[in-house]
């Protein structure tokens, strides 16, 4: 047997713990075998419930932890004092090598103030990006900046367009991806102060396959395989990608059910729409890693399904085995130095 992918998951964190990150952990595990998941979190509610599956034991394992960092607390207070939470203890296994990856459901700014704290950031990043794939008509883009850098400089800016590009050749296959920058209009001469300066930086920039300025509207349809922006901006468009895909599919399924003739034809259309619905929701994709760090932070939405997990865990399987770290170091700090 291969040596494992090893996965720490905060069993703990999310409006949905334990019961649907136990759930996504044991679908994960049982889809693929390359990964070991090791559980972090009260030990007597594992048990239970990992008491509901049928999985094979060598492939996950129990970490006791005593404490759990709630949402509302202030991250860098919880990151200092609740040392035996499952989100320290989760990112301290990454920093000492016991894992490869941390996928966690809890507190944002916690994970965000504890990836960089604990895990720390790789030498010659200025900061590290989350970075959701994001569903489009041609298949899917990666959203970089989406929540870790409200204040961000162009330099930063400019190091997520590299990892950002970086990423999804590696881990996507994505070959020489285009790259934009998020805009109110397609002009050069347009934008805020923090585009109009960034611009011109990222259009200089060999490493990277820029495009020019997105906008909004032209996200959905796929016109640039990375899209960068700060993290203000990039949790908005995440936020309302959420939004109107859930109003959409509501109102689809209404639409099919108001009269007999509209319920025959969904009848004949479902597998189809089904197809076509699955390949929209952001669920399939997996959480958004934190890119930057000595090792993957994976952080999925607080109300993450076991779906959610499942693929966020299976993501950190490519991560590791393309070396994605190494690539970063290779690609754009020793190119900046």
């Amino acid at each position: 047997m291969a040596e494992y992918v090893n996965v720490a998951v905060d069993a703990m964190g999310g409006d949905n713990a334990p019961v649907e990150i136990i759930k996504g952990t044991i679908l994960a595990i049982n889809e693929d075998k390359r990964v070991k998941a090791f559980l972090f979190g009260n030990e007597a509610i594992i048990k239970k419930e990992l008491a509901n599956y049928t999985y094979a034991s060598e492939q996950v394992e129990i970490v006791a932890t005593t404490e759990v960092i709630e949402t509302a607390e202030p991250p860098v207070m919880a990151i200092r004092k609740k040392k035996d939470s499952s989100i320290v203890r989760g990112l301290n296994s990454v920093k000492e090598g016991m894992c490869d990856a941390f996928v966690s459901a809890g507190s944002t700014g916690a994970v965000l103030v504890g990836g960089q704290v604990l895990v720390g950031r790789i030498k010659g990043i200025e900061r590290p990006a989350l970075a959701p794939m994001i569903p489009t008509e041609t298949g899917a883009s990666l959203l970089i900046d989406c929540g870790a850098n409200v204040d961000a400089r162009p330099s930063h800016l400019v190091q997520f367009a590299k990892m950002g590009a970086t990423y999804m050749e590696a881990i996507v296959g994505r070959k020489n991806p285009t790259v934009a920058i998020v805009n109110n209009g397609a002009e050069e001469e347009k934008g805020n102060a923090l585009v109009k300066e960034t611009f011109p930086l990222l259009k200089n920039c060999p490493e990277i396959n820029f495009i020019g300025s997105i906008e909004a509207r032209d996200i959905p349809a796929g016109k640039a395989d990375v899209v960068v922006c700060e993290a203000f901006v990039g949790n908005v468009i995440l936020k309302m990608y959420e939004g109107v895909g859930g109003t959409l599919i509501k109102k689809v399924k209404e639409g099919m059910m108001t009269s007999l003739r509209s319920k025959i034809g969904a009848l004949l259309v479902k597998p189809a729409l089904k197809q076509t619905l699955k390949a929209f929701d952001l669920e399939e994709y997996g959480g958004a890693p934190l890119l930057g760090l000595n090792g993957l932070v994976v952080k999925t939405h607080g109300s993450s399904s076991a779906v959610e997990v499942k693929n966020s865990i299976l993501q950190c399987i490519a991560f590791k085995e393309e070396c994605m770290n190494e690539k970063l170091i290779e690609k754009i700090t020793l190119k900046d130095e």
